[in-house]
């Protein structure tokens, strides 16, 4: 699950509480003070009403800014349209890092891996590795051919948790969509790559992927992360 955060001004003035919540004042808030001595509770059910709705706008207006969809069902929107095909590489490749965070010879391994993924299940794995806003965006559509039975796996830190997946339909009939969320809380998650390093969460990411495949469909296959 990506970590999404509303773009707060840096100037803070103060916390006040809201039940649960921790409100931030902050120089550049829109939202009013003038019910907060008097009467809290108005103020608190305004301050959440208002959360809320700013949430979902700054979701919708581009949080989902890889290009991609990070909860694996379908392309989304680039946010603010990215298209770069200039930063994709001339000759074809499984394996883009325009992020640098993989050497030349994990970028081998993996691409051998991703060739014996589609020679042993049929299944298609793509891997790129971006820095948002640096990236080809929605070029690699094009670039990869993607269809159906295709996996877009976008390594993106830029909202917290790194692994970000686009399953094609195909693939999506056989492995369990809970597979996708409990690959990126396992490998994905700012604790494990901050320590471990991006290209440690990519390789660990491609090799639970390439098990999972290569299991037999049933009702336990990707039951576990390996």
């Amino acid at each position: 699950m990506a970590f999404l955060h509303l773009p707060y001004s840096s100037l803070a003035l103060g916390t006040t509480s809201c039940g649960a919540y921790k409100v931030p004042i902050t120089a550049s808030s829109h939202l009013s003070l003038k019910n907060s001595p008097g009467n809290n509770s108005s103020y608190c059910n305004n301050w959440v009403s208002q959360f809320r709705s700013k949430s979902v706008n700054f979701i919708t207006s581009g949080a989902l800014a890889l290009g991609l969809s990070l909860t694996g069902v379908g392309f989304a929107e680039a946010k603010l349209g990215v298209n770069k095909p200039e930063l994709l590489p001339k000759e074809f490749t499984p394996v883009i890092d325009v992020a640098g965070f993989l050497s030349d010879g994990q970028e081998k391994r993996l691409a051998q891996e991703i060739s014996n993924i589609e020679n042993d299940t049929g299944f298609k794995l793509r891997v790129l590795a971006q820095n948002y806003p640096e990236t080809p965006g929605l070029a690699i559509k094009d670039f990869w051919q993607v269809d159906d039975r295709t996996i877009v796996f976008v390594a993106d830190p830029s909202f917290g948790n790194i692994l970000n997946f686009n399953v094609g339909a195909s693939v999506d009939l056989d492995i369990p969509r809970s597979f996708w969320s409990r690959l990126a809380g396992k490998y994905g998650n700012i604790f494990y790559w901050k320590e471990k390093g991006e290209d440690a969460s990519i390789e660990a990411a491609v090799m639970a992927i390439s098990n999972c495949l290569k299991e037999p469909v049933g009702s336990n296959n990707c039951s576990e992360i390996k």
